[in-house]
């Protein structure tokens, strides 16, 4: 017992959900939002928007319910779900899914990574590419599945990476090639010249790329170009999206992940012993929100815009450096100069201080990095206009 008691204190340590010294590690995102509890600040910390969905979409949900879809549905999904996500990813893309064999979905974009990674990560000689900084659950999903994380930085101002670096960071090794675009946190748009070196790089080694593409809607200039559009990428391309952010939704935790049959298998093999099946009446009312008219997910980008500009501005007024984003929820922005260069620190302050809860960037980095990004802060866009406002007219006691 004791043996399987520090095994697992050694592996969560790996994962940084335990301190080194072996207490539990609250999130920052946990701490932020507290601090938002108890001293009434504008939480613009964590992406989640204050404003519900399309109503056609509750609606949906409400319909399901009241019709008795209440109980476990398909391993695979309701297969008018899965049927929609073929719709959207040919309406859209153009790409042509069957969807009793290429489609699974999950209860989020995070099982679906999950369990893509526990699927195709055969040991700790694999390694899995990510860009830094990234999500911070891949960190933790990399090291619960055994692999070796390996990170590619991104820098401002546009947060593109070096493609050196990326060559550099994938080699035989590497099992998996996982690419977030639109970036959380940094809010890129990866260009043409990253795309196309990705998949090189993954026919040169024989890596799988496994893409998080939960923000695809909301692109601010050109449209979304998923990875598995690009020639030679599809068979060995895993596309991972959800609803929440799409449709305002992020608690139903509808996600999808899409691709080559044989490696769809792979994931299902894992995703049936985790939450085996989730929201039976959230699937239904997701189909609905999918079958949407074009004019529907081109409002969802043209109003964050707005909201961007908005923060964007605010930001700026308050003395801040800021890298305009042209995709996700979030703007990223240095601390201004006269507030030190230790991001976290500021950020703790920033609720007495202003009454706003902003993430330090340094949350989303390996230790190795920390300095790179220490006096950098994200900030989330996606809330109504009057709360940016407010938000905007509290930081101006920085300047």
């Amino acid at each position: 017992m004791h043996d399987l008691a520090g095994a697992w204190r050694r592996t969560a340590q790996g994962a940084g959900l335990l301190a080194p010294d072996g207490s539990s590690r609250p999130t920052i995102f946990a701490e932020m939002s507290a601090l938002a509890a108890r001293t009434g600040a504008i939480n613009l910390g964590q992406g989640f928007p204050d404003e519900d969905g399309p109503a056609v979409v509750l609606d949906a949900a409400r319909d399901a319910i009241a019709h008795g879809v209440n109980q476990y549905p398909p391993g695979r999904g309701i297969l008018d779900l899965r049927v929609a996500i073929t719709e959207h990813q040919k309406r859209f893309y153009g790409l042509t899914l069957d969807p009793e064999r290429d489609v699974l979905v999950t209860a989020g974009a995070t099982e679906a990574l999950s369990a893509t990674l526990l699927a195709l990560i055969a040991g700790p000689e694999d390694e899995v590419v990510v860009f830094e900084p990234f999500y911070d659950s891949y960190a933790a999903c990399v090291a619960l599945a055994g692999a070796r994380l390996v990170t590619v930085p991104l820098r401002r101002p546009d947060f593109q990476p070096d493609l050196d670096d990326l060559r550099r960071a994938v080699t035989d090794r590497t099992r998996l090639i996982l690419v977030n675009d639109p970036h959380n946190p940094t809010g890129a748009v990866f260009s043409a010249e990253v795309r196309s070196e990705v998949v090189r790089l993954a026919e040169r080694h024989d890596a799988v790329i496994v893409t998080d593409e939960v923000y695809e809607h909301l692109v601010f200039r050109d449209a979304h170009v998923p990875l598995s559009t690009l020639p030679g990428a599809w068979e060995r391309t895993l596309t991972i999206s959800s609803a929440g952010k799409t449709f305002s939704t992020t608690g139903w935790k509808i996600g999808w992940v899409s691709g080559p049959a044989f490696l769809i298998d792979a994931v299902l093999a894992v995703k049936q012993f985790l939450t085996y099946v989730n929201g039976a009446p959230f699937q239904p009312a997701i189909a609905t929100g999918l079958r949407l008219p074009d004019a529907f997910f081109r409002g969802v980008a043209d109003e964050l815009r707005v909201k961007r500009d908005l923060l964007g501005a605010g930001l700026r007024a308050a003395g801040f450096e800021v890298s305009v984003p042209q995709g996700s929820y979030f703007t990223v922005a240095a601390i201004p100069t006269d507030e030190g260069t230790d991001a976290a620190d500021f950020c703790r302050s920033l609720p007495e201080r202003a009454g706003v809860v902003a993430i330090p960037l340094t949350a989303f980095v390996t230790p190795e990095r920390r300095a790179e990004y220490s006096r950098l802060v994200r900030f989330a866009a996606c809330k109504r206009i009057d709360v940016l406002e407010d938000a905007a007219s509290r930081l101006a006691v920085l300047a």
